[in-house]
């Protein structure tokens, strides 16, 4: 009798330290959500992606920037100008047929220049043009690569959905986990603070020689053993709770810890299964805006870009250039007709260039068309899975919306089975063994109802993340 009063009075203390409730703020989804769309570094690092693209793209354009250039030369030996050399040119790149506009002025003079480039002391002033009449009229290396670099601001954008698609499914995953240990964590201490009410008021009656010895016995060995559950569920929901934290950041990049004080919603409703018009929205989705679908189809563009590219390279290299000349240095110079701009005053320059078999480029051209031949299969098997994974999620939420219906009854039930037991124990037509097994069921049973619920809501963030956006 001694043992079981110092056994009652420790539990009776174990109590008072562990089973507390707690009353602290309710922490919603939409909070979470808030906080990591505003302050989650990951999200943050995935914006980059998209800028990160258009730095390329400005790169890219760079290739079309108008360049100046000039040079001086000078050479004086034995009271001889060699030569006295100064040329300049601005070249402007333009967009149409690969041509570049050219603005110069050369002053070549000296005892010993060569015949072909020397000028009057006045210089000479052109004004041309370079056309590629050949390979490169309809594409060239810096069309190329400014169109595909284009697209891939496309991709970017894609793979910056991706990213955070991802990272906000795991950060739900994270929710629900601290969600259902949490209530694992309720449920246990009020098993454990009925078990230890239970004690008392079977120790009193023992005292009284009410009740025997044995059903004190059998009270502790219980609240013993959902003493060690609680522990274990402590721990569990720190975890949970530390996890949880991993995603939580404040508006000056700091990490942010959830509070112990924290606590999800306390209802848990039946969950039912979503219209099949959502289904078909999310499909619909999936088909056009899935990132691993734009991705793919972008890839699809720069292989066009690429093989349109490689076809103008079978073409010949024939690049015209003409330039009208004259000794005019500004707009107010006065100047014989003879030396200023006309058609008699020219510059002419043609270049031709064509490898006999060309294999090279035909081999870099038929290379392209196997890539595009085998990213389109890799299109139709992804649209396919998709597709396919997305139905099943939703599958899957109808099995748990049925599963959770069933559940709730099976509570009920058990809840009306451990009264009727409780009733006949005081009369004296039961045993606290069967009392105690009833209880214990019905809290395995609530904490399977919580498990579906979290399985449902996990599923659920699931369906929206196999199409492709989030929930």
């Amino acid at each position: 009798m001694k043992k079981l009063c110092l056994l009652f009075f420790f539990l009776l203390m174990m109590k008072n330290s562990h089973a507390q409730t707690d009353t602290g703020k309710v922490f919603l989804i939409d909070d979470l959500r808030e906080i990591v769309f505003q302050n989650h570094p990951i999200i943050k690092q995935a914006a980059l992606l998209s800028e990160a693209a258009k730095a390329n793209v400005m790169q890219s354009l760079g290739y079309f920037d108008p360049a100046l250039k000039a040079g001086f030369d000078r050479k004086v030996f034995g009271n001889s100008e060699y030569y006295n050399r100064w040329t300049s040119e601005l070249k402007v790149p333009l967009w149409l047929a690969g041509a570049d506009l050219k603005l110069g002025y050369d002053r070549n003079v000296g005892d010993y220049t060569n015949p072909e480039t020397s000028t009057s002391t006045a210089g000479l002033t052109g004004i041309g043009i370079s056309i590629p009449l050949g390979q490169g009229l309809l594409i060239d290396s810096r069309r190329n690569t400014l169109k595909q670099a284009k697209v891939m601001v496309k991709y970017a954008e894609a793979e910056r959905v991706k990213q955070i698609n991802t990272t906000w499914f795991t950060i739900v995953s994270d929710y629900w986990d601290w969600y259902f240990a949490y209530k694992q964590f309720q449920l246990i201490s009020e098993g454990l603070e009925l078990a230890q009410t239970r004690f008392k008021a079977i120790s009193k009656q023992t005292v009284l020689g009410d009740k025997a010895s044995i059903d004190s016995v059998e009270a502790a060995i219980t609240v013993q053993d959902r003493l060690i559950q609680f522990e274990k569920m402590k721990v569990d929901l720190t975890n949970a709770r530390l996890t949880l934290s991993n995603h939580l950041w404040n508006e000056q990049a700091q990490p942010l810890e959830l509070p112990e004080s924290a606590r999800p919603p306390l209802e848990t409703p039946l969950k039912n299964k979503p219209q099949q018009q959502l289904l078909d929205t999310l499909l619909a989705y999936a088909d056009k805006l899935h990132p691993d679908l734009i991705k793919l189809q972008t890839k699809d563009e720069q292989l066009a870009l690429e093989r349109s590219y490689r076809a103008e390279l079978l073409k010949p290299k024939l690049n015209v250039g003409a330039s009208l000349l004259s000794m005019r240095r500004d707009f107010n110079s006065n100047i014989p007709d003879y030396y200023d701009f006309n058609m008699g005053n020219y510059k002419l320059g043609l270049d031709f260039v064509f490898p006999l078999f060309l294999r090279a480029e035909r081999g870099k051209l038929k290379e392209v068309k196997i890539k595009q031949l085998e990213l389109q299969y890799n299109i139709q098997q992804t649209n396919r899975e998709i597709k396919n994974s997305v139905i099943a999620s939703y599958n899957q939420l109808d099995a748990y919306s049925q599963q959770l219906s069933v559940q709730t009854r099976n509570i009920v039930n058990q809840e009306t089975l451990l009264k009727g037991e409780t009733a006949k124990f005081s009369l004296g037509e039961s045993t606290l063994f069967l009392i105690n097994a009833r209880e214990t069921k019905l809290i395995d049973m609530k904490i399977k109802r919580e498990e579906m619920v979290i399985g449902y809501e996990k599923k659920l963030a699931e369906l929206y993340y196999k199409a492709g956006t989030r929930l």
